[in-house]
């Protein structure tokens, strides 16, 4: 059973013109979706190309989350059917044999990102229980195994506890970020803001900053999910209502992240921010060794292990209802039986990562970064010249800026690939 099944279809008149706590629980489930463990790496991979590229793309950042994240929301709910999936809504606007292969890449794209949340998950705590509290190291398979059991049992008990369990990790992750930020405060050491970068290298550092921004705040798993549940919650207003939490999740985004990002990085000179890319560590390791402080050390893993609790529980949202879209196509099975397998395919899958703890997670995350933002930033706005539902958006500034950027987005991955 898919969560959108999970919620009556009611509420489409009297609450779609106010807050309330539906779109609040909604708001922090997409935030975090979006807030995983590469948090502690954006501010070194952003900040280490100087201060210039890094106030641009924090001046992109706002816009370029908002509007793509939007144009994949209304692509989800141009569909003709009722509780129609992305899986549906991709096979009824490009066709049968476009759609699957679309459908097909939107799951690899989300999963193997869900190996790697399980392999870190594991790693994180493992690392916790060893170091912070002196304990002997746990078995692998054993704390492997119950750290993604618990992790799929809170999304099969409904939508109700996902997003309650949602508020319980996402508060606390953005007290933190906060209060990280505020207390790096004093240290901060403001840049020379006459230095004019050379302009050649510096649009190359941009266009490849790019991408690191894209996925920094993607909830782009969740959208299809999120969107199906907007529709059923409230009806005709889906579309006005989808928008509005989505502006806000931005806005929170954008905040609490550019704070802590731009806090970390005045912390550091330009030669240390170079140094911590070089050395491939979290900027919170790099400022505990910086800053001699047992307080920053002590939250590293206290932050990664709630940003990838709460970024696995929205990837396995959109990899659940990915994969049973697909399955329902090509079996005849009832539904409930196609996501029960589904669920076993992808515990054993996870459980056996993390077991494995292979090397290989990197390639695959970076692998699965070009399709992210062809169907986050490039297939929403193609569909807009294709589909007659969306043709109110045709020729907007936002479509042309979104297509632009996903395609700069794609490129850059491609380049730095290869």
């Amino acid at each position: 059973m898919s969560l959108s099944q999970d919620i009556p279809l009611s509420h489409t008149e009297a609450g779609a013109s106010r807050w309330n706590k539906h779109d609040t629980s909604w708001m922090l489930s997409l935030f975090g979706t979006a807030v995983g463990a590469g948090i502690l790496f954006l501010p070194i991979n952003i900040g280490a190309g100087g201060f210039w590229s890094l106030v641009i793309m924090a001046l992109l950042a706002g816009p370029m989350t908002f509007l793509a994240h939007r144009g994949l929301a209304r692509f989800v709910l141009s569909s003709s059917k009722q509780n129609a999936d992305f899986t549906d809504v991709v096979e009824e606007h490009f066709g049968a044999r476009a759609g699957r292969l679309i459908s097909m890449l939107y799951f690899l794209s989300i999963f193997p990102i869900l190996l790697i949340y399980g392999v870190g998950l594991t790693n994180t705590v493992n690392s916790f229980i060893v170091n912070q509290l002196g304990g002997d190291e746990p078995s692998r398979v054993v704390l492997s195994g119950i750290l993604v059991f618990a992790m799929i049992a809170i999304m099969m008990a409904g939508e109700k506890v996902m997003l309650k369990a949602f508020e319980v990790i996402v508060y606390p992750l953005a007290a933190i970020l906060a209060g990280l930020s505020l207390y790096l405060v004093p240290n901060w050491q403001m840049p020379d803001l006459l230095a004019v970068p050379e302009m050649g290298s510096f649009s190359v550092t941009v266009w490849l900053a790019i991408p690191v921004t894209v996925f920094a705040f993607s909830h782009a798993a969740a959208i299809s999910s999120f969107a199906n549940v907007q529709r059923r919650h409230y009806g005709q207003h889906a579309v006005p209502k989808s928008e509005q939490i989505l502006k806000r999740t931005s806005v929170m985004l954008i905040s609490f992240v550019l704070f802590f990002v731009f806090s970390c990085v005045l912390s550091l000179s330009p030669e240390q921010l170079q140094q911590a890319k070089a050395q491939n560590v979290s900027v919170l390791s790099y400022l505990a060794n910086v800053h001699d402080s047992p307080f920053i050390v002590s939250l590293g893993p206290v932050i990664a292990f709630i940003a990838i609790s709460s970024s696995f529980l929205g990837h396995f949202m959109g990899a659940r209802e990915s994969l049973n879209g697909m399955l329902q196509k090509q079996t005849k099975m009832a539904p409930a039986k196609i996501d029960r397998l589904g669920i076993v395919f992808m515990f054993f899958a996870i459980w056996f990562a993390a077991i494995m703890n292979p090397s290989i997670l990197g390639m695959m995350e970076a692998l699965s970064g070009p399709v992210i933002a062809l169907i986050l930033f490039v297939m929403p706005m193609l569909a807009v010249y294709r589909v007659e539902a969306l043709k109110a958006h045709r020729g907007k500034v936002s479509t042309l800026f979104i297509l632009v950027m996903g395609l700069l987005a794609v490129s850059a991955i491609v380049f730095n690939l290869l």
